[in-house]
């Protein structure tokens, strides 16, 4: 991961649906299984990557099971697929196994819900390029805002095991402790001791929550939380960097925050991608050059979705 990871295998696979966990009111875990190609093609697929998954064919759930304010957009047909990074990636005996976290927000994660063990599902991937270790580091700093939780827990189990003197923080916001999209906080012993989430604890990952009402952990926007813990740290900035997924709003203020601390900062971005392979030209990203007020466009799906926060324009 001292490079960029790519999609060099990518393909459309069959996977199997070994679990489907329901997290939190609108949040939940899809588990799927693949073998013989599939299985060496995800096996070492990097944090930010992603994939498109196939959901036309998916029933929709029970009608008690609609969300009211879904029960009309609940009915249109599913013509694309929908990309998603992964929380978590291991391979056994010949099979890979991975992880989804999703939150049901329209028609085709709405369908997610209904599917179960053994039922299978057509996937393209491995897609995009994730996150790279640069080299020198010793401090890494995860920080997310909602659904940008799930590439780097990704990151976290990367990073726990293959580079070991590497220091990992991790930062979670939401606008309230319901729309943090984890099972549930460890306790307040733990929590005291810098363990707030068992799904980064499990990596030895100390982690900090943030919510904008001040429902749970910090009170105030997950960037406030950031720079108050680089006040009190004592690294050095140049041997740091900032792993950063969540809203857009959200990465344009931490790559202000990683331009005037001196911090080399990646950012995961997200765009409506109809095919993901740069086809379709609807997930582009407006990017600087080397000329000072010039920009181009790259394509989120396959230029990124992680870019450097440095050669992103922000509009927000």
């Amino acid at each position: 991961m001292s490079e960029k990871c790519s999609a060099a295998k990518r393909g459309v696979y069959w996977a199997t649906v070994c679990g489907n966990k329901q997290i939190g009111e609108r949040f939940y875990r899809l588990g799927l299984e693949f073998s013989g190609a599939g299985a060496e093609a995800f096996a070492k697929i990097g944090a930010g990557q992603f994939a498109q998954l196939d959901l036309s064919e998916t029933a929709l759930p029970p009608a008690d099971k609609i969300p009211d304010e879904l029960a009309d957009a609940a009915e249109r047909k599913i013509l694309l697929r929908r990309p998603f990074s992964f929380v978590d990636v291991t391979t056994k005996h010949n099979k890979t196994s991975v992880d989804i976290l999703y939150c049901v927000i329209g028609p085709g994660s709405l369908r997610m819900t209904s599917l179960s063990a053994k039922d299978t599902v057509s996937v393209i991937g491995p897609l995009g390029n994730g996150f790279w270790v640069p080299d020198g580091k010793k401090t890494a700093l995860l920080v997310s805002g909602g659904m940008g939780a799930g590439p780097l827990q990704h990151l976290a189990k990367i990073l726990t095991a293959d580079f070991r003197d590497i220091n990992v923080t991790a930062f979670a916001g939401a606008k309230t402790v319901e729309e943090l999209p984890f099972e549930r906080q460890l306790d307040e012993i733990s929590q005291q001791l810098g363990f707030w989430l068992r799904e980064f604890a499990r990596y030895g990952v100390e982690s900090l929550v943030a919510t904008d009402d001040g429902s749970s952990g910090f009170a105030g926007p997950v960037t406030d939380c950031l720079l108050e813990w680089l006040g009190k740290s004592d690294s050095a900035c140049e041997s740091m960097v900032i792993y950063s997924c969540g809203p857009e709003a959200m990465l344009a203020r931490v790559a202000k925050i990683a331009k005037e601390k001196n911090i080399d900062c990646q950012v995961s971005m997200e765009r409506r991608m109809a095919c993901g392979i740069g086809i379709c030209q609807s997930c582009a990203v407006e990017c600087k050059t080397d000329r000072p007020g010039e920009s181009i466009y790259k394509m989120c799906c396959t230029d990124g979705p992680v870019f450097n926060s440095k050669t992103i324009v922000f509009h927000s």
